[in-house]
Order: structure tokens, then sequence, then C-alpha cells
């Protein structure tokens, strides 16, 4: 598709950061480096940064995204921060509400609660941190009715109101996250926004994607639907280094890795463009597991550097 075809519609653009330990480097590192990343990417124009959740996993440091998020909101100023995603089958929502009031109460306007139901870990880990995650699934209904009620102030426990405190003025904004239908059911169901994961997924992000729009209930906590797909996105200052940085990439199968984004930067941002028209879709996450930080950075910035010459050249 030629440039041209492609309106100038605002494309907005995130980070979406698993927190690699790559080899050689320390726990400290990487989470030094993730600082660094939402600065810079704060600085070349992205919208947000979300950080992901995952246990015992020994090439990430993310297992705890509440904790980095209140970090990464010390050292940046108006990107937003979100979980990408709090696992809520693991946890009280009363836990998860009090957590995102308070960075919320810390941060107003920029905190966002994207919820997922994966296990984030093998059996063992997820046995270890709640029990039986199989039954907390099952369970994810009431757990999500009990969460919303909790974000909202109108939780009641056995007839007697609880809130879920500090209370702050601006909620955080929610997101159901997912790869696959249910997901998309469940965001739809309870009016949430919905992110999906494309670069982890066999599906197909159309059909997701039209699925959570036609099923979604209006309410007042979202009155319409809202959508971000995340992408694999690979990019370097010529085609054959952009290929070489992806044939280092262990994450995902053959397939779905066929989807991701390598190139240039012009080449990953007309592409982009290309999607937004494809999943009427203005709202990108963008994943970039180069096992090197200098490079995940130069990847980031150049990608940033072309959406944003497109944008001002049309």
């Amino acid at each position: 598709m030629g440039s041209q075809s492609i309106p100038a519609k605002s494309l907005n653009l995130g980070v979406l950061d698993m927190v690699p330990l790559l080899p050689g480097n320390r726990p400290e590192q990487a989470v030094q480096w993730a600082g660094e990343l939402a600065r810079r990417a704060e600085a070349w124009g992205y919208t947000r940064y979300w950080t992901s959740e995952h246990h015992d996993m020994e090439g990430l440091a993310s297992s705890s995204p509440e904790v980095l998020l209140a970090h990464i909101g010390a050292v940046t100023r108006k990107i937003k921060l979100g979980a990408g995603a709090i696992l809520l089958p693991h946890y009280s929502p009363v836990k998860v509400a009090e957590w995102f009031h308070l960075l919320a109460a810390l941060y107003p306007g920029r905190v966002e609660l994207g919820l997922g139901r994966a296990p984030g870990g093998g059996p063992h880990a997820s046995m270890a941190l709640s029990g039986n995650f199989l039954q907390h699934v099952a369970e994810l209904p009431q757990t999500m009715e009990a969460l919303l009620a909790l974000l909202e102030g109108t939780y009641e426990y056995e007839q007697v109101r609880v809130f879920a405190r500090p209370m702050p003025e601006q909620p955080p904004a929610l997101w159901m996250l997912g790869t696959n239908r249910k997901s998309a059911d469940y965001a739809a169901r309870y009016s949430t926004g919905y992110a999906f994961g494309q670069f982890m997924s066999e599906q197909d992000t159309r059909d997701m994607l039209s699925m959570y729009r036609s099923g979604f209930q209006p309410s007042k906590r979202m009155d319409k639907p809202r959508t971000m797909v995340a992408v694999g996105a690979i990019c370097a200052s010529t085609n054959e280094q952009a290929q070489r940085w992806a044939a280092q990439i262990t994450m995902g199968d053959p397939a779905m890795r066929a989807n991701w984004l390598v190139g240039t930067a012009s080449d990953v941002a007309e592409r982009l463009r290309s999607l937004q028209v494809e999943y009427d879709n203005d709202e990108f996450l963008l994943v970039t597991p180069i096992p090197d930080y200098e490079q995940r950075l130069q990847s980031y910035r150049l990608i940033a550097e072309a959406v944003n010459s497109s944008c001002d050249s049309k």
C-alpha cells in the first residue's frame, strides 16, 4: 500500500517492556534500563509505557508491575503508566484496587490498569503464588465484578461498604489484555478497553477486534469500545541489520513472529500506518525483545522518528 493512500490520522505508540534480564547483566541493571527506556520513550513521543507481569522466569525482571510503575512515574513527567497486565486470578481484587488507586493518586491522569487471565509463569510458580490457579480463573467473573465495584467506590462486604483507599479523583483507566476470544468477551462484557496481543497470538487480529466491538456493552465506565494492538517491532538503519537483530529473538514460535514488523524505520512506520487502517485502530504497543539494551533503544527511537515525520509531512 502506498503512503499516499494512508490517511494522516493520529497514531499513538506505546512501549510494552518485559524488562529483559540479558546475559551478563544483573537485575539492578535490568530495572535501570527500564527507567532509561521510559525516559527516552517519553522524549521521543511515545504516549505510554506498560510493563508486564511474569514469575520465576530467568530472563525477565518484571514480577511486580505495580512496584516498577511507581519508579517509572518518578523518573518521567507525562507518559502514561500501565500494567500489561496484572494477572487478576492471582490476587485479591481489594489489593489490586489499592495498588492502582495509590498509583493514580501519585500520578493523576497517567495510570492505566491492564488486566490479564494468564498465569505468567510455570505451574509450580503459579501454585506457590496463589494456590489453585484454575479455580481462580473459574472465579474470574466474580473477581472482576468485585474489582470494578472497588474502583467505582460501590463495593460491599457483608453489606458493609469497603473502600480501596486512597480514592483518587481520577481512577485508573481500565483495559483487558489477551490473545483469544475469552479476553475479548470479558472486555466487551465489562466495558473496558481491549488490548490484543498480536505479537504472541495466532488468532486473526481483525476477528478479535470485531468480536470485542460487536459485543461491547456501554456503561458509565466507558461509553464506546477502545482498542489497542501489541505488535512485535524490530527496526534498524538497514533491512539487513533489522533481520539480523530479529534472528536473535527466541520469543514465540515462527508462526507468531511472521507477523512482526521488521525492517527500516520507513518500512515499519508504513506498515504501522497500514495496520492502523486495516484494524481501524489508532493505538499500538510495540514489543521489541532485541537481546541488547542499546539496540532496543535504537529500534524504538527510529520507529518514533519515522512515525512522527510521516505525521508532520501530511
